[in-house]
């Protein structure tokens, strides 16, 4: 879980300093694909039901 959120901070730092500052519109880019990749790890944990293995 702290992963994902992780990745939600970061996909929102990289897309605000991509889209103010001037000339760096490809961490706007790359802060949407953190974004989706937070997403993608959030369903598939989802999925699965948060079950740990049993030994």
């Amino acid at each position: 879980m702290a992963l994902v959120l992780f990745l939600i901070v970061l996909a929102i730092v990289l897309g605000l300093v991509g889209a103010v500052a001037d000339g760096l519109l490809y961490l706007l880019f790359i802060g949407i694909a953190v974004l989706l990749l937070a997403l993608v790890i959030s369903v598939v944990r989802f999925r699965r039901g948060g079950r740990r293995p049993t030994r």
